[in-house]
């Protein structure tokens, strides 16, 4: 099947394209990401953060399918036209976030916007949503980013890279980074056959996903 301009940015949609069999299970598009947790006054959750730096490769095929003066450079036109695209083809997929209360999903209103950069040959995504209702740091809180179709590889390299500005003194915070051979035995009675086949769009591979785990003491 031929590649189009939006299936080489629609990073959730170039894995709906369905690459044959388990090829299709293993990553191809690569980014390293730094998760920001701004917190308000009472306790609250006030939005999340993204930035995400793609790998070369991916990069330099971004620049060539939306330069379309040939000057080897992304105009502000260009960049808009590849944030659009990434930002219509996520929608689907929540943004590739995983925000959750004592493993409860917590659901996200959408980014107002995406904003689309290229520096030092890779291309720079970045984006900022805030919870739908309320979000007290209060119990176990985990946040992370994580691609359903297993397309997309989004690594935080440090843990460093998962921050929480204003974090209450009645919290927590570590970095998990699950180990996939325990991941997959915690949560045996919870995959199928089809998850082992072809795990694509099964939304488990958040059991993979490096989380940023706040453990807080309800607020007073």
């Amino acid at each position: 099947m031929p590649l189009t301009r939006k299936t080489l940015v629609g990073l959730a949609a170039l894995a709906a394209l369905s690459l044959p069999g388990p090829a299709g299970a293993h990553p191809h598009v690569f980014a390293e990401a730094r998760l920001d947790v701004l917190v308000n006054g009472d306790g609250t959750v006030k939005s999340l953060r993204h930035l995400w730096r793609f790998d070369d490769l991916f990069s330099s095929t971004v620049l060539v399918e939306f330069d379309q003066n040939g000057d080897l450079k992304l105009d502000d036109g260009e960049l808009k036209e590849v944030s659009d695209t990434i930002f219509a083809s996520l929608a689907e997929f929540n943004y590739f976030q995983l925000v959750s209360v004592d493993g409860k999903d917590v659901a996200m209103n959408p980014p107002p916007q995406l904003m689309a950069n290229y520096d030092n040959d890779q291309l720079i995504v970045m984006f900022e949503s805030e919870p739908k209702a309320a979000l007290p740091l209060s119990g176990k809180v985990d946040f992370g980013v994580y691609d359903p179709t297993f397309y997309t590889a989004i690594d935080f390299t440090e843990d460093a890279n998962m921050a929480v500005a204003d974090m209450p003194a009645g919290c927590t915070r570590t970095v998990v980074r699950p180990d996939p051979d325990e991941a997959i035995s915690q949560n045996q009675e919870s995959l199928t056959d089809a998850f082992f086949s072809d795990p694509s769009g099964t939304d488990l591979s958040k059991i993979f996903a490096t989380r940023l785990e706040l453990n807080c003491q309800a607020q007073g």
